[in-house]
């Protein structure tokens, strides 16, 4: 691979970005499908892979909205059944990046669950329904990661299909 090519060093560059994007689904301190999705537009602005670049791009694309999209809408609407108010994740939100500065590594995760027991205890003033309201939105936020992750996957590998294809 010839590095000084900018068309192979654009194609390095945006392999490199998606495998970015892909672990910061994991790690929630980057926004991933927004990487990806970089990713394919650099490779499709700056290589030299013919017109069925701008193709993998519009599917990319189309992907990488529906994900977004999904990604709140899908658990928002099981939370609102299960009666999980918004301010409680908002709450748990915030205890969560406060907890990502406290705790290393495992704070974001730990915040998380203890701002939405907190704020969920405040309200319902019952340990178990906190508890149990807890659990529903450690489920939505696991569906939202995993719908999250398969977009990020779907991306990579309509790109690795372009550059096989193209």
């Amino acid at each position: 691979m010839d590095l000084g090519d900018l068309s192979t060093t654009m194609t390095a560059l945006a392999g490199l970005l998606i495998v970015i994007g892909v672990f910061g689904v994991i790690v929630p301190a980057l926004p991933g499908l927004l990487f990806c999705w970089i990713g394919v537009l650099v490779w499709a602005i700056f290589t030299d892979s013919g017109w069925g670049r701008w193709a993998i791009l519009g599917i990319a694309t189309l992907i990488a909205i529906v994900g977004e999209v999904a990604k709140y809408l899908w658990p928002g609407r099981k939370l609102k059944q299960n009666g999980v108010p918004n301010l409680s994740l908002f709450i748990g939100g915030v205890v969560g990046i406060v907890g990502f500065f406290v705790v290393p590594v495992v704070g974001l995760i730990l915040g998380f669950v203890l701002g939405i027991w907190l704020a969920e205890l405040l309200r319902l003033r019952d340990g178990k329904s906190s508890w149990t309201s807890t659990k529903h939105a450690l489920k939505a936020a696991g569906v939202s990661m995993l719908i999250e992750l398969g977009a990020a996957l779907a991306i990579a590998a309509v790109w690795v299909g372009g550059l096989l294809a193209t």
